[in-house]
């Protein structure tokens, strides 16, 4: 058992600077790396994706409180954007994780790599908005989060890899935009989290110490060392100049695109 959760430990510590480095939780490789772990200590086949995802999810509702704290005390979070993004975030949360339980993901992920590949483009090359486009109103506000929020649950991210883009794209400075990313990943993994708890609750088959699609060993691992190593990535984010960090992010979206089309 000491060997896995020494592989818990190190996941959770790249995670949390992953975080705080790019306003991401961590779920686009925290998702897959647990899958891998989780074959190998031979759960049921059946129950890996869901378990993974739940549990991701889980851990980023701790990664992130860790990292938007340390960005908050900078004065980085635009915490009225992240009010305004909340309500769609909640619900499109919810809705994804009642589709993850009940569809396979293939099709969106392949979707979803696509667009990250776009965005990863764009971002290197510089192509620039509009210089007078802001963030939308409420209704476009609400429809963001909900994108942003469905996508999430549905595959087990906290949103860093649609919100940041999202935000620059509407003319949100890059450092503004990585810790508001990071603020929003709360209300995306706590409401995807509890979707998974509810929909794993009654499956006769889970591992000892879980709470529904949540694996507790897994869960408690990755979190504590995510919660320390977060802070180390918000320091980068706030040292990087901002062009490399905006070319740090497109390589990040552009391995995460490239691992998702290939399965």
């Amino acid at each position: 058992m000491l060997p896995i959760l020494l592989l818990y430990l190190a996941l959770g510590a790249f995670a949390g600077v992953m975080a705080g480095l790019l306003g991401v939780g961590g779920g686009l490789i925290i998702v897959p790396v647990l899958a891998g772990i989780f074959h190998h200590q031979q759960i049921s086949e059946a129950l890996i994706m869901h378990l993974a995802i739940g549990t991701s999810l889980a851990t980023i509702v701790v990664t992130s409180i860790s990292s938007v704290r340390a960005h908050h005390q900078r004065g980085a979070v635009l915490w009225s954007t992240v009010w305004r993004l909340t309500p769609g975030i909640v619900i499109g949360a919810w809705g994804g994780a009642a589709v993850a339980w009940a569809l396979p993901s293939a099709a969106l992920s392949k979707v979803f790599a696509v667009f990250v590949l776009t965005i990863s483009a764009q971002m290197a090359f510089g192509a620039k908005p509009a210089p007078q486009r802001e963030l939308p109103g409420t209704a476009g506000m609400t429809i963001a989060g909900g994108v942003i929020g469905i996508v999430s649950g549905i595959v087990g991210i906290g949103g860093g890899s649609l919100t940041v883009p999202f935000l620059t794209w509407c003319n949100i400075a890059m450092r503004q935009a990585v810790a508001t990313s990071a603020a929003c990943g709360v209300p995306i993994a706590l409401a995807g989290a509890l979707g998974f708890i509810v929909t794993g609750f009654n499956e006769p088959d889970l591992p000892s110490w879980s709470l529904g699609y949540i694996y507790g060993p897994a869960l408690i691992g990755v979190a504590v060392a995510s919660m320390l190593t977060a802070p180390l990535g918000v320091k980068l984010a706030h040292t990087l100049p901002t062009g490399m960090l905006k070319k740090v992010f497109a390589v990040f979206l552009a391995v995460v695109g490239v691992k998702m089309l290939l399965g």
